[in-house]
Formats: C-alpha cells, sequence, structure tokens
C-alpha cells in the first residue's frame, strides 16, 4: 500500500508534534492556517501545500487520507464534520469538542461517511498508566473503592496572553477542557462513568486573562460505587509540580504520578508487584510551559495500523464524547 497522504488543520504548537509524527508514517500534503506565518512556515519544512481555509484545502485536494484537526477547540466539530463529509478519516486533538452534542453530530458524520473518527487521548499511552489498566482490568485491585486525581500545572499570564483563543471562553471551553481532559478521560477510562459529582471552582490568578476558573475541587460517586476526587489548578507557582492518579481497591493500592503521570510512585498489591521502570519520554515542551507526556507517535502507529492493516480504534468517538459529558457535567455541578 502506498504512503497514507495526510493533511493538518491549525498550525500551532501542538501541530508541530502531529507534523513529525506524520513525517514518520507518511506524507503531510498540506496545512491549513487563518494565519499565514504559521501555516506558510511548517509547509516549507514539510514540503506541503499551504490553504488559509479548510474550505479552500478540501476543493483543492482530492486524495488525502487523513485529517488532523488541530486548531482552537470550539472549531473541532466543524471541521472535523467537514472533512469526514468529504470522505475524510478524521484524528481530532483533544478536546473532542467543547458540548456533548457537538460529539454526538461528529459520531453521527462519521457513520454516515464509514470513516473513522479517532481522538487523541495520548495520556493511555504512558508506560505505567498502561500497565495500572491492564491490572485493573485483571482484577489484582479487587473492587475499586476510592480514586483520587491531583493536576497541579502552571499556565502563567503569558501563556494565555500570547494565544488567540486560549483562555476565551467561547473558544477554549475551560481549564478542564485545554489543560485536564487526558486526565479526565484517564478516570472514566479505568473506573467507569459517573453517577453524581459536586464541584466548587474559583479564578484566583488571572482574573484579568481568562474568562473561567483557574482552580477547582470535585468530589465524585461513579456507577459501581467508587468514590473520588479531582483537585486541579493551574497555579502551581512557577512551573508544572503534579499529575497524579491514585487508585485504592480491595486488594492493592496503587499512585502514578510524577509531574505527567510518568512514575509509578507507590504500589502494594496481594501477591502482586507491577513492572516499576519504565522507559520515561520528555513531556511536550513549549519552552515557557510544558504540556503533557508526547506520545503523539503512539497515537499515530494505531492511525496506520488501523488505515493499513484494519486494526483497531485506540480512542474513539464514544470515548471522547463520554470524556466532553463528565466536564459539561462538572461545570454545571460548579454553578
Amino acid at each position: 500500500m502506498m504512503d497514507l497522504r495526510f493533511a493538518i488543520v491549525g498550525c500551532g504548537r501542538i501541530a508541530q508534534r502531529h507534523a513529525e509524527h506524520i513525517a514518520g508514517q507518511g506524507k503531510l500534503v498540506a496545512v491549513c492556517d487563518t494565519n499565514k506565518e504559521r501555516r506558510e512556515e511548517m509547509a516549507a519544512k514539510y514540503n506541503s501545500k499551504t490553504y488559509a481555509t479548510l474550505d479552500e484545502l478540501l476543493q483543492q485536494e482530492k486524495n488525502i487520507d487523513l485529517i488532523s484537526i488541530c486548531s482552537p477547540n470550539a472549531l473541532h466539530a466543524k471541521q472535523s464534520i467537514q472533512a469526514l463529509e468529504a470522505g475524510i478519516h478524521v484524528l481530532c486533538e483533544k478536546p473532542m469538542a467543547i458540548t456533548v452534542s457537538d460529539c454526538e453530530r461528529m459520531i453521527a458524520a462519521a457513520d454516515k461517511a464509514g470513516k473513522h473518527l479517532f481522538i487523541v487521548k495520548q495520556n493511555r499511552f504512558n508506560a505505567p498508566i498502561a500497565e495500572l489498566k491492564k491490572v485493573i482490568d485483571e482484577g489484582r485491585l479487587g473492587k475499586i473503592i476510592d480514586v483520587q486525581l491531583n493536576c497541579f500545572w502552571n499556565r502563567n499570564n503569558k501563556y494565555y496572553e500570547t494565544s488567540d483563543w486560549k483562555g476565551r471562553k467561547n473558544l477554549d471551553g475551560g481549564t478542564l477542557y485545554t489543560q485536564f481532559s487526558h486526565f479526565i478521560d484517564l478516570l472514566y477510562w479505568m473506573v467507569g462513568d459517573v453517577k453524581n459529582i459536586h464541584a466548587i471552582t474559583r479564578n484566583f490568578m488571572h482574573q484579568q486573562i481568562i474568562d473561567f476558573e483557574d482552580s477547582g475541587v470535585i468530589a465524585l460517586e461513579f456507577e459501581n460505587g467508587a468514590i473520588g476526587t479531582v483537585n486541579y489548578t493551574v497555579n502551581s507557582f512557577e512551573k508544572n509540580m503534579e499529575g497524579s492518579i491514585m487508585v485504592f481497591g480491595e486488594k492493592g493500592t496503587v499512585k502514578v504520578g510524577g509531574q505527567y503521570l510518568n512514575v509509578l510512585e507507590y504500589q502494594n498489591i496481594q501477591d502482586y508487584k507491577m513492572q516499576s521502570v519504565f522507559e520515561t519520554k520528555p513531556a511536550n515542551d513549549y519552552g515557557y510551559y510544558q504540556g503533557s507526556m508526547s506520545n503523539h507517535d503512539k497515537v499515530y502507529e494505531n492511525v496506520v495500523d488501523v488505515l493499513k492493516n484494519k486494526g483497531t480504534v485506540a480512542t474513539n468517538g464514544f470515548e471522547g464524547l463520554k470524556t466532553v459529558e463528565i466536564i459539561e457535567r462538572i461545570y454545571k455541578a460548579a454553578k
């Protein structure tokens, strides 16, 4: 089979990561961004064609296999649906969208077009996280009774002031969408759906800069009877401090921590020991701040496996929707 042909919509920071991995898996044939300088810089680096709008790109490019949507959060649904309706597979960055109804429209468009809709959830590929998921699925922790998630990062004024969309409610959606949707996804993936939510959110340090909260405390009751908490902030002084999950089961306790859910910090499991030494990759580094673990290579390996070998989609539209649904419910509870 010939090399897969890719396009990217949105040439911001995360798109650079996508472009690097596309170059190892196929050909980046086209890039699209309203910002001329950004799109031309990426196009020059990868010898791609450049377009100002997705409409133009879809009119001109007829042999694209997959479009990666790396635009602001609020544009994900519209652009994904446009690409799917044009008969092209889609890989959408997190969050899938910022409303459940938009997620539902995306899933319906993929079904109607008979095309795949992949959602980026790269934290699932963190080695200790994958190992913890395996341990839970094998029942080694017994019944899960309590789970605690900590997301303590730094996003300073410059982070928001140098972006034309971050921090704006209508384009960004909120801190849980842009910074911590990966973390909420892990709760759903590992523990299951959520029954009851209590939440308090506040904006302490970014009142003149962003339209929503910079910190929150959430209490959860899961459908399976487990309880849990989420503590999050982007006010960790000067730098990211911690991204961690603690799982308490009847037969074991595990903590995966570090700054980016990349270190097995504690384990005590009845008659079992998890692998404790993992190859750790660096986080996505954007100069004055860092993002989540850089596992986009695994994301693209899955895309290629599905499109070339009929493999299984690692994170589908329904799972993306569930993350958005839980976040939507948290914000509703916080009101």
